[in-house]
């Protein structure tokens, strides 16, 4: 458990050193098209500090708003204040603010700077749908990305996203228009020579670069996933409970009304319909899976169980219960 738990923080920062490298390569790309040298590069990274500075600010205010989620009244919702109390008191964080979304879909989702500014919500439906335990182990999940603070690293990742998208689009169309030079760089005055080789290049990294930094971002995401999961097994001392919530949530086919792709990486489970893909689909399937936020439900249960406490029986190398 630790070992794997380990494994998931390093290969999440790993992508993240892509991410920056990425980052830099498409402005220094931008840089020699557009003949501003390291000027502009500066100028990227400014502008991506600045939007992650806003992100990391007011990303939860926007998360809730979209989601239409309203404050969990005490009375109303009591369950629910326990099992967020009792855990965060095992996780030794501050008890986050607590939202309810008028949903029938059963999920969840934690959004928040720090464990100090942070807020989770939960769907009317997943109340309805889950017992105590398995309620426990999804509030688990949510505040190990709290305490994680999963949400620094993802609002990084779509910053550093938005930022390259961004850029690759604008150089793409204005080359496009200029008829293969930008500014004073050397498309304009290398013509047949090494400049218009340089172009080439140029064109075909700002072409790649979006889908690449998508891809870094979904994968990212999938490794949070695991790393939340793991970690709520380390907090309530038994998978069964986050378990048995992600086969309700395997077997439950609604969809949130309010989520949207922008906030798709918060939730515990993709609340976007996916599209579904027969037998024959392979190739389809691959590439759905490179774009998911999140893993597929069967491998996350399958870790679960292979986990030392996640054994339901003989099978599992534990005693029946």
């Amino acid at each position: 458990m630790y070992d794997r738990v380990a494994s998931n923080v390093r290969k999440s920062w790993a992508l993240m050193a892509v991410f920056v490298v990425l980052l830099a390569l498409v402005g220094l790309v931008a840089a020699e098209m557009t003949g501003a040298g390291f000027g502009l590069v500066g100028g990227l990274a400014a502008v991506a500090i600045l939007m992650a500075w806003a992100s990391y600010f007011f990303s939860d205010s926007v998360a809730l708003a979209m989601s239409a989620a309203k404050p969990a009244d005490p009375g109303e919702h009591q369950r629910l204040h326990n099992v967020v109390e009792g855990l965060c008191l095992g996780a030794g964080i501050p008890k986050p603010r607590v939202f309810v979304v008028n949903d029938p879909a059963p999920n969840a989702f934690a959004t928040g700077r720090d464990p100090a500014h942070a807020a989770v919500a939960v769907t009317t439906g997943l109340l309805e749908k889950m017992g105590r335990d398995e309620l426990e182990g999804v509030i688990a999940h949510e505040l190990s990305h709290i305490k994680n603070r999963d949400s620094l690293v993802m609002t990084l990742s779509v910053t550093l996203m938005g930022v390259i998208v961004l850029v690759a689009d604008v150089l793409i169309r204005a080359t496009w228009w200029s008829g293969g030079s930008v500014g004073g760089g050397r498309g304009r005055r290398g013509a047949g020579s090494a400049g218009g080789i340089i172009v080439v290049i140029g064109l075909v990294i700002l072409l790649l670069s979006p889908l690449i930094a998508r891809m870094l971002h979904f994968a990212i995401s999938r490794r949070r996933e695991f790393l939340a999961d793991a970690d709520a097994v380390l907090l309530t001392r038994q998978p069964a409970g986050l378990i048995g919530a992600l086969e309700k949530l395997r077997s439950d086919q609604a969809v949130v009304r309010t989520a949207s792709r922008a906030t798709a990486h918060l939730w515990i489970e993709s609340p976007i319909q996916r599209q579904a893909v027969g037998r024959g689909d392979a190739p389809k399937a691959w590439l759905n899976r490179l774009f998911d936020t999140h893993p597929p439900l069967e491998e996350r249960i399958a870790a679960l169980r292979a986990t030392p406490l996640g054994g339901a029986g003989p099978e599992a190398g534990l005693p029946g219960r």
